[in-house]
């Protein structure tokens, strides 16, 4: 039985598996979110859909370090797990008593984001974990911040940067600044409810700490931005 779940898994995990070559370039693709949404928001009564894909040269550099502060400090550093992530999110769990923090990187999220769905079930977990262990050896990590940039959600059916640009303030992400940028990062990881239109007491704390992240030294996660 056991054999027979595992040759099953195998061959879900072959019909999903993507075209590494292909999404190394080219038009950022459409991601497993993006088209959920696509087909529910009219039943759900919510927004029309605002995604308007650009380059990573697009994307001001203080978003870029913004984000990967917020989201994956060691983001330039590993290899799509950051296990010393995971071991503070687990001892904080634990000491709460209850799940608070996650520790999925930018690549993880990615993965989830493009091939995924929003499920928390183990085996959606551990087709994660192969999808980002294939990402990180066939794309560039400028690649995947610039896929990951592009897919996230920033507020109902606003996804990617651009998009969130227009949105909050009428302008394109490369004329953000660096407190817009820092608002931005401070959006994620629950954009419907923290974002700098509810500007919550959530979204206000986080927004302090990014800033104290950067302001010490704004290389020190910034890798190769």
């Amino acid at each position: 039985m056991v054999i027979l779940l595992v040759v099953l898994d195998a061959f879900y995990v072959s019909t999903i598996w993507p075209d590494w070559k292909k999404i190394a370039v080219g038009p950022v693709p459409k991601s497993s979110f993006i088209r959920r949404y696509e087909a529910t928001y009219r039943s759900n009564d919510w927004p029309k859909i605002s995604w308007h894909p650009v380059t990573l040269d697009d994307m001001p550099k203080h978003l870029q370090r913004a984000v990967v502060v917020a989201e994956d400090s060691r983001f330039w550093q590993h290899d799509g797990f950051d296990l010393i992530a995971f071991k503070e999110a687990m001892d904080h769990n634990l000491s709460e008593g209850r799940f608070a923090f996650g520790a999925s990187t930018i690549s993880q999220q990615t993965v989830k984001n493009l091939f995924l769905n929003p499920s928390r079930n183990p085996l959606r977990k551990w087709h994660e974990l192969l999808l980002t262990w294939g990402m990180e050896m066939n794309l560039k990590k400028r690649r995947i911040l610039e896929l990951y940039l592009n897919i996230a959600e920033f507020d109902r059916g606003v996804y990617g940067v651009e998009a969130a640009a227009q949105h909050y303030w009428g302008i394109p992400a490369s004329q953000l600044d660096s407190g817009q940028a820092v608002e931005l990062a401070a959006c994620l990881p629950s954009p419907t409810r923290n974002n700098p239109q509810t500007r919550t007491e959530v979204f206000e704390r986080r927004v302090e700490k990014i800033n104290g992240w950067l302001a010490p030294s704004p290389e020190q996660s910034s890798g190769e931005i």
